[in-house]
């Protein structure tokens, strides 16, 4: 078969298409032929092997001087190939979506992948549609709902709010009920507003910390604001919740986002709001409760641009560089 592999760290000039062994499921597994997948962050990451710090903490994806899994790429959506033993849920045919997490292989014609991993796909989506949503819909899903505790009448603040899982969290918190701000740059306004977004600021003319206004749940996309800045905006006993972020844009540094993270995990400790940090989610779970938003036209995918299989290099690259919005397909 045909995928996206990766000997060692740099720019996407390292990536190569190649033809590999097609995988088969080990028992509790399933062998998806994949239709579509999706780029998020964390592609570039492990591409550039970027931080640095990363290489030490996550050794499941990132070795020392290369990626410990060669095959590129986690969200697909795809009809079920073949099935191992044991596995009961899904047949030959079926169609499905879900993320392979740190395994990685997703940019390829076939991937294996636990059945807890995957599940039905949204029946009124596409398949470059659903593989938009394994990574960053459960990211979005998984913040305000279940870590935040996001209720009815609140008021959440989404930084980052026209990126891969900030377009999913702004939908995400209107359906829970919440009145949401989304902060983006002049050119993602009307994309803010047309997702549901009750308010939205422009960060190249309006810092949303200095406007006043305080939010009972703040969820930072980003990465670059201070702890104390994101404190400032939230209503007393607020609620901040952290995902990532950030990306040394050329050589890798030596924490990069993750600095923040590890402030704000010492922060928590002492601070009178709540601060958490969002762990990556990967549950059925999750996926079943993103089908049932989706179905019900309460969560909507955004694409910005598709490429081919043969074209994942570019596709990262322009993640990487031009600042993409919402989300980036690859059809396969």
């Amino acid at each position: 078969m045909k995928a996206i592999v990766q000997q060692r760290y740099g720019s996407p000039g390292v990536l190569r298409l190649q033809e590999v062994d097609k995988p088969a499921p080990a028992a509790h597994e399933v062998l998806v032929r994949v239709h579509a997948a999706s780029v998020n962050a964390r592609d570039w990451h492990v591409l550039r092997g970027d931080p640095y710090l990363a290489r030490l903490a996550a050794p499941q994806m990132m070795g020392l001087r290369g990626p410990t899994r060669k095959i590129r790429g986690t969200d697909f959506a795809g009809r079920v190939e073949a099935v191992g033993s044991g596995v009961d849920r899904f047949r030959p045919g079926a169609e499905v979506y879900g993320d392979t997490g740190d395994v990685h292989g997703a940019f390829a014609e076939y991937v294996c992948v636990p059945a807890e991993q995957i599940e039905a796909k949204p029946a009124n989506l596409s398949f470059a549609q659903a593989a938009t949503m394994p990574l960053a819909g459960s990211t979005a899903l998984s913040g305000l709902r279940d870590l935040a505790q996001l209720r009815d009448g609140q008021h959440v603040l989404i930084n980052g709010a026209s990126g891969g899982v900030g377009t999913f969290a702004v939908q995400i918190g209107k359906a829970l009920g919440a009145t949401v701000t989304a902060v983006c740059s002049t050119r993602n306004v009307d994309l803010a507003r047309s997702l549901g977004a009750d308010h939205v600021v422009d960060y190249t003319t309006h810092d949303f910390v200095r406007l006043g206004r305080r939010y009972d749940v703040l969820l930072d996309l980003v990465g670059n604001r201070s702890l104390g800045d994101l404190r400032r905006a939230l209503a007393p006993g607020g609620t901040l919740v952290l995902s990532g972020g950030g990306t040394s844009r050329g050589r890798p540094g030596l924490v990069g986002p993750m600095g923040l993270l590890i402030g704000a995990q010492v922060m928590a400790r002492v601070a009178r709001e709540r601060i958490l940090v969002l762990p990556t989610p990967l549950s059925r779970e999750l996926l079943a409760a993103l089908r049932e938003l989706a179905e019900a036209g309460m969560v909507s995918p955004v694409i910005d641009r598709t490429y081919k299989l043969d074209e994942v290099p570019e596709a990262i690259r322009y993640m990487e560089v031009e600042h993409a919005r919402a989300k980036i397909v690859v059809t396969v």
